[in-house]
């Protein structure tokens, strides 16, 4: 249960009420009319009914310059509201009943547009705390392959400032959100860049050996590390939509992106370039396996554009990134399969 705020100019009041009435709001009220003429009113919507009643305001508004829409989380509601009454129905009207109830069940566990995006454009920003990031995470995970310690890896992958990114990429392809694209891919180039970067500073002074376990397993991919993968990177974006953040801390260890990139440093900086290439497939196998995942959770999750022409758009762009990703990992498969049989 949330509380939908909307500031508008009073003479907006009907409007808004009418607007409550359609999307049946449990209730309504609203704030004596402020000095610049504008009052506050607040809609408390039930789950299932929020993006339906977000996407009302926004097309009601959309000519409107003086307003603003605010979503409010609410722990409790007392008392607690009362579920429709159901009177006698048909076999038919039946069937018809459980299938709405389905869909508003699973329009409850989502969470609306534009909160998902708000949590993803904070994730895609390349900014100073990114780059921290970055460099902390890498440095842990070198030390950790270096020193072959499970537990120090564990902790940069937690970190994993490289995993929310690859997520706001796939979810701006899903919404056609150019900007959010163009800035995601910007900020994990940059991000792979500096843990690469870092790792061969640290290589080039490290005084002990690489053949660590830990390191010497991120020089090489196996086929099962593309279903885990897959599979990571659909939790990630699961619960990104679901609002359960956290089982993130279970996919960041589960599809790390650091430990590869980062070994892929420490084997240039000593010039095992054959192991560097390994490391480099274990990557990139990760990121598409992510961003494939992703794009097809948000798809059956029906996450698409509020307007009719850029959902359209959005779908031709959805499919063809997705064909895109598949292509990319079938090439994945052969340069691993090829990769196998020249080392076998």
């Amino acid at each position: 249960m949330k509380i939908i705020e909307i500031i508008a100019d009073a003479s907006h009041h009907d409007t808004i009420v009418d607007l409550a009435e359609q999307q049946q709001v449990e209730d309504i009220w609203f704030t004596q009319k402020n000095e610049d003429g504008r009052v506050v009113a607040r809609l408390l919507v039930r789950p299932e009914n929020r993006q339906k009643v977000l996407d009302s305001l926004q097309t009601v508004f959309h000519n409107v310059d003086n307003y603003h829409v605010l979503i409010i989380p609410i722990d409790t509601a007392l008392p607690k509201l009362a579920e429709p009454e159901i009177e006698a129905l048909t076999a038919e009207q039946q069937e018809e009943e459980k299938a709405k109830e389905k869909e508003r069940k699973k329009a409850a566990l989502m969470s609306t547009r534009e909160e998902i995006l708000a949590q993803v454009e904070k994730d895609a920003q390349l900014n100073d705390n990114f780059i921290l990031l970055v460099i902390l995470s890498a440095i842990v995970a070198a030390i950790g392959l270096l020193e072959n310690n499970l537990a120090v890896i564990v902790g940069a992958m937690v970190i994993a400032p490289l995993l929310g990114p690859n997520i706001a990429f796939s979810l701006g392809a899903s919404l056609g959100e150019k900007e959010l694209v163009i800035e995601s891919l910007k900020t994990i180039f940059v991000g792979i860049i500096i843990a690469i970067l870092f790792s061969i500073g640290i290589g080039l002074i490290w005084p002990g050996n690489f053949d660590s376990m830990e390191l010497m397993s991120r020089t090489d991919v196996a086929y099962s590390g593309t279903a885990i993968a897959l599979a990571s990177g659909a939790a990630a974006s699961l619960s990104l939509v679901s609002g359960t953040s956290g089982v993130l801390v279970g996919v960041m260890v589960a599809v790390a992106l650091m430990p590869p990139a980062v070994t892929i440093g420490l084997m240039l900086s000593i010039g095992e370039y054959n192991l560097a290439l390994g490391a480099a497939l274990l990557l990139a196998v990760n990121i598409v396996c992510i961003n494939l995942s992703s794009k097809l959770v948000f798809l059956f999750r029906g996450i698409k554009p509020r307007i009719w022409l850029d959902a359209h758009k959005a779908k031709q762009s959805r499919l063809l990134y997705i064909a895109i990703w598949i292509i990319m990992l079938a090439l994945l498969f052969v340069m691993i399969y090829l990769r196998h049989r020249t080392q076998a």
